[in-house]
């Protein structure tokens, strides 16, 4: 069996547009959230986001260091977050100057919950303003969500796979479950894989505000927002920005004496079959999910020390998935942290799992689990669980489990271990 080791990692996010900036400013117990600025939201009944930061800001966000002037103009946010992602990752991993048998074996599998949104309103606005002649000849490849993987391809010469995963807010996660798979199965030898998203705009925030399920009680005091497994919470916060790590088969990491953060041992996925956006239940799918990642990984449950939660901050949400976790892991929950970051960086929809992963990983390498921000008044079903509020907490960890949830029932579990 082919073996699959994380090698690179890369991140846009709101509270950085590095791995090492966010990851401080995730363990100092920063958020990143704040008015919206990209719009007047005076009249929205959530004003509020996790916007990546312009580039003067002190953890902002320069796209010119990886993304063509060109390519900028064409394409949507979410696709600029993702280049530079993934070439970040790709420095990372050691791996820009590959040779053309390389890059043949070298494939990418980048997706996005929602993709070109931005787009998408203001070119249907073009349209009926200004009529089909004035609509941009870059309007369909610059919101497609494979485009992600498709630039970056065409930018590095990686003619590998080339796969976009498109399930909600499970997407970063599936799409490093999927490239796992690829490469497990000798379709290639390393993968970039992860998500992205950039849907902070009008038809963005109306949508998700409607559907009641952004936070709408803290619009003065946007950092005490996301506020998961909090009897205060009344929904989540969105977030922007894209993940990606470099996926390799480990005798190829190892020839070329490659820096290895992780192994991916196991990977889960399942549909609840229930609501289009409410969880089951019971929280039958998430349970599926974790308990298919778990066996795949062969190992027990009390292997696991930390667990990258959903946890998007909705008040049914966390409960059941808390519910799942303890269905599973049983008297293991005694020895198990948990967290969610989104507390931190709000929800990055289709690029969440990806980030979360990350996280999942740098906490093997530091020996420590970021905290739950705002967690003043936990809930009655938080009873005995370690979740780790309000500053990080240095521990063990040996292997960790990360969980990704999607409307339309999609879900997503993927375990990894120190090597």
């Amino acid at each position: 069996m082919r073996r699959v080791v994380v090698t690179g990692l890369g991140m846009v996010t709101p509270l950085g547009a590095d791995v090492e900036t966010v990851w401080a400013n995730i363990l100092a117990s920063k958020s990143g959230a704040g008015p919206i600025t990209r719009f007047d939201a005076t009249d929205y009944a959530c004003r509020i986001a996790m916007e990546v930061k312009p580039a003067d800001h002190p953890y902002g966000f320069d796209p010119n260091k990886r993304v063509d002037h060109k390519v900028q103009r064409q394409v949507d946010p979410f696709i600029i977050f993702g280049i530079d992602a993934a070439g970040q990752a790709l420095e990372d991993a050691g791996l820009t100057d590959m040779t053309e048998e390389q890059r043949f074996r070298a494939g990418l599998s980048i997706g996005s919950g929602i993709g070109g949104l931005p787009g998408i309103a203001s070119e249907s606005i073009v349209l009926h303003e200004r009529g089909p002649r004035r609509v941009s000849p870059h309007f369909v490849h610059g919101r497609l969500i494979n485009l992600i993987s498709g630039q970056v391809s065409i930018k590095y010469g990686l003619m590998g796979p080339n796969h976009a995963v498109v399930t909600a807010c499970s997407t970063g996660a599936h799409s490093i479950g999927d490239a796992a798979r690829m490469i497990r199965d000798d379709d290639a030898d390393v993968m970039l894989a992860g998500g992205a998203e950039g849907a902070i705009c009008p038809l963005g925030i109306a949508g998700f505000s409607q559907a009641r399920a952004l936070s709408t009680a803290f619009n003065d005091t946007p950092e005490k927002a996301s506020r998961p497994y909090d009897v205060d919470r009344d929904g989540f916060v969105m977030g922007e920005g894209a993940g990606v790590v470099v996926l390799e088969e480990y005798e190829h990491a190892k020839a070329r004496g490659a820096k290895i953060y992780a192994e991916v041992i196991g990977y889960g996925l399942s549909g609840d079959a229930y609501h289009v956006t409410a969880p089951h239940p019971e929280g039958s799918g998430a349970f599926r999910s974790m308990q298919m990642a778990m066996r795949k990984s062969g190992l027990e449950l009390s292997d696991i020390d930390y667990i990258n939660a959903h946890g998007t901050s909705t008040p049914l949400g966390d409960e059941l998935e808390l519910g799942a976790v303890r269905r599973l892991f049983g008297s293991a929950m005694d020895t198990v942290s948990m967290s969610s970051t989104k507390s931190a960086t709000g929800h990055l929809l289709g690029g969440a799992g990806a980030i979360e992963s990350i996280f999942c990983i740098l906490a093997l390498r530091d020996q420590i689990v970021p905290p739950t921000l705002n967690l003043d008044n936990p809930s009655e079903g938080c009873a005995g669980v370690d979740l780790v509020p309000h500053v990080p907490k240095e521990r063990k960890v040996k292997a960790v489990l990360n969980n990704s949830f999607g409307f339309g029932g999609t879900n997503a579990s993927l375990v990894m271990k120190a090597i």
